[in-house]
């Protein structure tokens, strides 16, 4: 399960089982090979400024979304609910003037077994632009109000902390995964084994007690995000790139099981030799024993998005399959469905703009065609589109640069949202 409870899941991921390709406004004449019976936008409740969108599906289908806009001299995160035919009302999370707020790392929100919500955010600890910590909270009335905040990690240092994964647990619980700075000095030698971020995570219980402060990798990339999922048998698997002393930054996967957390192994060995962060997470979904991880790599200067398959709960993948090999950008997200498929959506440079596209993935034929979800003209990033199976279908979100104006000369940023759906679903 990915940020979502799995008995709606389940039908849901039977209803997209069949899904070929995902047609959003293209032109192609071979509607008989749509497997979606309409696409239609979603206006979310958003005011200027809006972006970094995140989605994540309720127990009852709805889709909750989590946003950031600006407020004054000040920036405030929102949520909002979508039952498939509009958006609520937003509920405003926190409004603070020392909100840490980047495209790559931003907050999030998701819905526990008993309909609570718990969102996160990150806030500035010090006077580096990259010294911030998480803050968590709670909402038992769907946003309208919010508990205390409380910082999950232990280390209270002035470091970074963030690119967090919010995940509910059996049991009305929740996880949370992210990189933690407390070894990681920026002004230090980076010859250091262990000056580098760290994987950590931490359980919560239904009741919010905390759990103890688990380390999972010592050294990591640095500031890539993370990604999870839960197996049949509640066990978490997280997706991260993994940073080696030779400056090798490929994606490793770490797996709960029984006996504890499993040691960090490659999901696919790309070689991916880079000096610096890219800025490019994974993405994990998993249903039925069967998990699909997507992501971004440039081993030997060659862009490419990748997806590698597990039939053993992310024991064992397949070989990676290419996906896109002509200078994608990346910044993907992934869906597994229920046959084995998976929807994969990633973005790219295009001679008419930044195209994000999807397509339906299968592990014995890969991509047979990608589909556009939309271009941006702008020259300006759509940030990273994410996706979550809900009422009605797919939603899928993202950053949309706006034309410049009067009061944005350089151009400002809203959110759109749209929901493919099929006639299964109706």
């Amino acid at each position: 399960m990915k940020l979502k409870c799995q008995q709606l899941t389940q039908f849901l991921r039977s209803a997209l089982a069949s899904l070929c390709v995902l047609w959003l406004g293209a032109s192609d004449s071979n509607a008989e090979n749509r497997v979606f019976s309409s696409i239609k936008e979603l206006s979310p409740p958003v005011t200027k400024g809006a972006r970094e969108p995140f989605l994540s599906t309720m127990n009852d289908g709805r889709v909750l979304m989590s946003w950031t806009e600006p407020q004054g001299d000040s920036f405030v995160v929102k949520v909002a609910i979508s039952d498939g035919t509009e958006w609520s009302r937003p509920q405003t999370v926190v409004e603070r003037n020392d909100l840490f707020v980047n495209w790559a790392d931003f907050p999030s929100a998701i819905a526990l077994e008993d309909g609570s919500l718990v969102a996160h955010w990150l806030r500035a600890n010090g006077d580096d632009d990259y010294f911030y910590d998480i803050n968590i909270a709670f909402s038992q009335d769907e946003g309208v109000t919010w508990s205390t905040p409380i910082i999950p990690h232990d280390d209270r240092s002035q470091r970074q902390h963030g690119f967090a994964t919010l995940l509910p647990n059996d049991g009305g619980g929740f996880s949370v995964i992210w990189l933690d700075g407390q070894s990681y000095d920026t002004y230090a030698s980076q010859d250091v084994a262990d000056n580098a971020m760290q994987l950590r995570m931490r359980k919560f219980s239904a009741d919010s007690s905390m759990g103890e402060d688990l380390l999972l990798d010592a050294r990591t990339c640095t500031c890539c995000q993370t990604s999870a999922a839960v197996t049949g048998d509640n066990e978490l698997l997280v997706v991260y790139r993994d940073r080696s002393l030779e400056e090798i930054r490929d994606i490793s996967i770490v797996r709960e099981t029984s006996q504890g957390w499993s040691t960090p192994q490659p999901v696919s060995i790309d070689g991916w030799n880079i000096e610096g962060c890219p800025v490019n997470g994974p993405a994990i979904d998993t249903v039925d024993g069967n998990s699909a991880v997507a992501w971004f790599t440039a081993a030997n200067d060659i862009p490419k998005v990748k997806v590698a398959f597990s039939s053993d709960d992310g024991i064992t993948f397949a070989k990676a399959l290419e996906i896109d090999t002509s200078a994608p950008s990346g910044r993907v997200d992934v869906i597994q469905l229920k046959d084995g498929s998976a929807l994969v959506t990633w973005v790219k440079q295009t001679v008419q703009g930044e195209a994000i596209l999807i397509c339906s993935v299968k592990p014995q034929e890969g991509c047979v065609r990608p589909e556009i979800v939309a271009i941006s003209p702008s020259g300006r990033t759509v940030g990273f589109p994410r996706m979550t199976l809900g009422k009605g279908g797919v939603f899928i979100a993202w950053t949309e640069p706006t034309n410049p104006s009067a009061t944005q000369p350089r151009g400002g940023t809203t959110i759109r949202t749209v929901l493919a759906r099929m006639e299964e679903l109706k």
